[in-house]
């Protein structure tokens, strides 16, 4: 029982007991002072009436006349007149009055007894007669009768007056409670809540302000663990001259976004070179030189605003060199980045270099996925060799084979997408997320769509999403794709997780249309966990009222791709997530390269922090499992487990 209830049932039972004890103690008195009463009405009454009598007491009709009209004009129980010499009733009048409507127990519970009294009735100087008259405590009985009821009544009124006033009074006072409640639950949901409005009431301030002593002290640890964590990623993945990644970095996400067959898309590799860095260093000094290199990385991130994808993939290698890898780019567009950046390169006004003319040699590569990184580097390599071997330098684009893959085309594509939509061609694969421990343990199943063609063949989803979001349809294929999970989900009871792209999330009636379709399935919101990329993420206040709508109908959010924005998880922490995937290029060769133990114990120590689990993506050998378990990271998912396949 809460305690709410508990006081408020101890207010109750204190006014009955308080109104018993109140209405024994009333009883009791007016019971002694009743008695007293129907003695003295008694003997009264026998007084008056042996007086009334004396004159007449030969007279056997007036006798009778006057004991009548006494015992009819009182509560009486009998009268008798006795004649004093013979012991004989010369009259006598006996009646039991009405109980008037008290019950029979109250009767029994009050016990007031009847109450005589007599006098003499004189014969000149002789005792003639005697009167006895008993007084009926009926009167008095139905007098306590009303006296109760009314106690009764003013009880009631009290009780629930008390139980009104009582209740909004408690329900204010141990308000702090259920808020501390709700803080201890929001700390299970990875949120800090401080209480900043202190109660009153001393006990209860002393309880809140030790509870907000504590959250204070969990945000505070966490918010260390994760400052600790993004200082490391940037000491080891970030170039301290230019703010961008580094090679090491630049490595990582090459080897996983172009080898990766499931998730790699078709793009460009672009390398970059400012010429005569030597030269420069010794003329103007170390201090105008790495002016320089920072004004190439400002002009390189503004350049390449306009592609998303490649915002974290633009990094300086060493020296003078810079790389940027632009994946879903196409041939045109990467044309029109060289040109751009040539153009933009050629002053650097702004920079406070304004007497320096850097030369920069520029050279592309495409890439398809499962090219292998150090082929595409060395064509890319090739391509920067002749651009710098021109007579002006410039950019270079060196093709694999065929520049342009048939039907690779835009118009195609448009063609072929649309035809998918409207025959159904879109099927659904399941990769196993298993328990890093326990592997046949299968937390829960990530969908992947697949594109089939004309010979039921799938295609993996990094050949055609590219052109779904150059042709704006993300948003129509997430709607399609869910359709397909709720109805899949009813077969049945597995957990699965289900990515939403950064074009649904940022379409109000797409996303409308996902709430409408978990509406209608709220029962199965325990199975089916929504998965957004890192780098897809809304701003805070859209993500925060995501959240708060997909919880609302029993639905989980999670984080995949995690590590690039590592300061951004103390924003995530009080959105109740499910879990954290991390990026795979942080898993790759984990058992081999020591940084990359170090950034992810980081991340584990501030997810564990605050309770948050955290999965590995691209897990492919035996040992990277066992050194991830030794971090204690939870789940795994990758090659290793299992490939994408239909639902068996």
């Amino acid at each position: 029982m809460s305690l709410f209830k508990q006081l408020l049932l101890a207010i109750c039972l204190f006014l009955v007991i308080a109104f018993s004890g109140s209405f024994m103690v009333s009883l009791e008195s007016s019971r002694s002072q009743y008695v007293n009463q129907l003695r003295s009405h008694a003997q009264d009454a026998a007084t008056a009436l042996a007086l009334s009598l004396t004159p007449n007491i030969d007279d056997p009709a007036m006798v009778e006349l006057m004991v009548s009209s006494i015992f009819d004009s009182g509560y009486y129980a009998s009268i008798k007149v006795v004649d004093l010499s013979s012991n004989a009733v010369l009259v006598e009048r006996h009646a039991e009055p009405d109980p008037g409507g008290v019950p029979v127990w109250f009767i029994h519970l009050i016990g007031l007894e009847a109450a005589g009294g007599d006098a003499i009735v004189s014969r000149g100087w002789q005792q003639a007669a005697r009167v006895e008259v008993i007084s009926h405590p009926m009167f008095a009985i139905s007098k306590l009768w009303q006296s109760a009821l009314g106690s009764l009544g003013w009880l009631l009124l009290c009780g629930a007056a008390s139980a009104v006033l009582g209740a909004l009074l408690l329900r204010r006072q141990l308000r702090p409670l259920d808020y501390m409640v709700e803080q201890s639950h929001a700390i299970a949901r990875r949120e800090f809540l401080s209480l900043p409005d202190l109660p009153r009431t001393p006990e209860l301030r002393r309880v809140v302000q030790a509870m907000n002593q504590m959250v204070e002290k969990l945000k505070a640890l966490f918010s260390e663990q994760a400052e600790r964590s993004e200082r490391l990623r940037v000491e080891s993945y970030q170039d301290s001259l230019t703010g961008l990644s580094n090679r090491r970095y630049f490595e990582m996400q090459l080897n996983a976004r172009v080898s990766n067959l499931e998730e790699a898309r078709s793009g460009y590799l672009l390398l970059l070179r400012v010429q005569g860095l030597a030269g420069l260093n010794a003329r103007l000094g170390g201090q105008r030189t790495d002016q320089l290199l920072q004004a190439v990385g400002e002009q390189l991130r503004r350049a390449c605003a306009r592609y998303p994808e490649t915002n974290d993939l633009i990094s300086r290698s060493r020296g003078g060199e810079f790389a940027v890898l632009a994946p879903g780019m196409v041939h045109d567009e990467a044309i029109q980045l060289a040109q751009a950046l040539e153009t933009t390169l050629q002053s650097l006004h702004e920079t406070g270099a304004s007497d320096i003319q850097p030369v920069a040699c520029i050279g592309l590569a495409p890439f398809h996925p499962g090219d292998e990184p150090q082929a595409l580097l060395k064509l890319a390599d090739e391509a920067l060799a002749r651009a710098e071997n021109q007579p002006l330098p410039g950019w270079v684009c060196l093709e694999q084979g065929v520049a342009a893959v048939a039907g690779d085309s835009q118009h195609a594509w448009h063609t072929r997408l649309d035809e998918a939509f409207v025959n159904g061609q879109f099927a659904l694969f399941f990769q196993p997320v298993v328990n890093a421990k326990d592997t046949q343990r299968v937390l829960h199943h990530k969908v992947i769509s697949r594109l089939l063609d004309d010979h039921g063949d799938a295609l993996p989803a990094g050949r055609f999403l590219p052109w779904l979001e150059r042709f704006g349809w993300m948003s129509r294929l997430d709607v399609l794709v869910l359709e397909k999970v709720l109805v899949h989900l009813r077969n049945h009871d597995q957990v699965v997780a289900l990515n939403l792209s950064a074009t649904t999330l940022a379409d109000p009636k797409a996303l409308q249309r996902v709430f409408e379709l978990l509406g209608q399935n709220t029962a199965l919101g325990s199975r089916l966990i929504f998965e957004i990329g890192e780098e897809q993420l809304p701003e805070q206040a859209a993500l925060e009222k995501l959240t708060r709508r997909l919880h609302a109908l029993g639905f989980g959010l999670a984080l995949q791709r995690f590590g690039g924005r590592f300061s951004m998880i103390g924003n995530l922490a009080h959105l109740g997530l499910a879990y954290l995937k991390i990026d795979g290029s942080y898993i790759r060769n984990i058992d081999q390269e020591q940084h990359k133990r170090l950034f992810i114990e980081a991340i584990q120590r501030a997810a564990h922090s605050i309770d948050l689990p955290l999965i590995a993506e691209r897990v492919e050998t035996e040992g990277e499992r066992r050194v991830l378990v030794e971090m204690g990271v939870g789940g795994i998912q990758g090659q290793l487990v299992g490939e994408p396949a239909p639902w068996r």
